[in-house]
């Protein structure tokens, strides 16, 4: 278990607890719920883990602020949904062929704005990175002929993954056991390796040299590390990385768009998430998204429900009433830095070594 963990345990019985929680929740999701929305809501979580986790080695690990993670997110999912939707029939090899495509124009564009925007520091290197994802965006929308414009493609996966193939003849506890539950535990494979790998990375002598990086630049050039190297590093990446949870996440959907995957709404929620959960802690994207997927999925159901009790008390069901859900998420975003304003995983870990 500590080599699987890379030697980074918890370090805090509630946290260990609740990361196995998180683990064997999503292990099981499709054998605990019914219906599509618990499915989708599970599968969110385990791609915004590593989406998250995947930012996390910039912010948290290299102290690189960069508000293209989500273009490279969005590469992955536009390369497999436009790799399958250019196919008479979906194949394994038409998927195979989008992801490396989509690796390959990763690569080149985390290097390329790695090489030039790396150089400058702070608010510089973040204006660029939203330079180009906005642009990149914009590209995606007016290209319809190829990515679908602002409606996006939709497309199909093979048969394996398809809602209307069948497995097996009989029900495992209760679940057939179709094309979308293999979807799913691909998608839950596919983030624990690549969570596991991000993990492996943030503990080897490479993680350690971006922690001082971060913590003081100038140091540790002092000490003989080329810093803009693993700077650069760093950057491709975490780009790799966020290209393959997007690639994984089109797979899920069987659908591509700029709302879904380009949307500047999706960087601000990772960063919210990387906030909430903890920077610097690959934990934390764990918590993180866990918690605000969850409340993102549930919170307007859960304040229709309690309007409708405190009907009795007009002002009490008017301030709970659903269409006001993002305000309420805004009051616990604000409770939650408020009472951990190092992360609800820092919290616990500070608290632990009190203790």
């Amino acid at each position: 278990m500590i080599k699987l963990l890379s030697g980074d345990l918890p370090r805090s019985r509630l946290l260990s607890a609740l990361l196995v929680a998180i683990v064997l929740g999503l292990l099981c999701a499709p054998f605990l719920f019914s219906g599509a929305r618990p499915l989708n809501t599970a599968a969110t979580i385990c791609v915004y883990i590593v989406l998250v986790a995947s930012y996390d080695l910039l912010l948290g690990y290299t102290g690189i602020v960069s508000f293209a993670h989500t273009m490279f997110y969005g590469i992955g999912a536009y390369g497999v949904g436009i790799a399958l939707a250019s196919v008479d029939e979906p194949t394994w090899g038409a998927i195979a062929w989008g992801v490396v495509a989509a690796l390959v124009l990763t690569v080149a564009l985390a290097f390329v704005i790695g090489l030039f925007a790396l150089r400058v520091r702070a608010i510089f290197y973040a204006m660029i990175t939203l330079a180009v994802a906005s642009s990149f965006a914009v590209l995606a929308s007016q290209l319809s002929d190829f990515t679908g414009g602002e409606d996006g493609r939709t497309f199909s996966v093979p048969e394996l993954l398809s809602p209307g193939f069948t497995l097996v003849d009989h029900d495992v506890f209760g679940r057939a056991v179709d094309g979308k539950l293999v979807t799913y535990y691909i998608v839950f494979a596919g983030c624990l390796l690549l969570f596991l790998f991000l993990l492996r990375l943030v503990n080897s002598p490479f993680g350690r040299v971006l922690q001082a990086i971060r913590e003081n630049e100038f140091r540790a050039e002092a000490l003989g590390y080329r810093t803009v190297v693993y700077r650069i590093w760093a950057n491709v990446l975490a780009a790799v990385v966020a290209a393959l949870a997007g690639a994984l996440m089109a797979l899920w959907l069987r659908y591509v768009g700029p709302k879904t995957s380009l949307d500047f709404e999706v960087m601000t929620d990772i960063l919210l998430i990387v906030v909430i959960g903890g920077m610097g802690t690959m934990y934390g994207a764990v918590v993180g998204a866990t918690l605000f997927i969850l409340a993102q999925n549930y919170l307007k159901t859960l304040m229709g429900q309690a309007a409708e009790m405190a009907s009795g008390v007009p002002l009490l069901a008017a301030a709970l009433h659903p269409d006001r859900w993002m305000l309420w998420l805004g009051v616990l975003f604000i409770l939650s830095i408020y009472f951990f304003p190092i992360g609800i995983v820092g919290k616990l870990r500070l608290r632990r070594a009190r203790g």
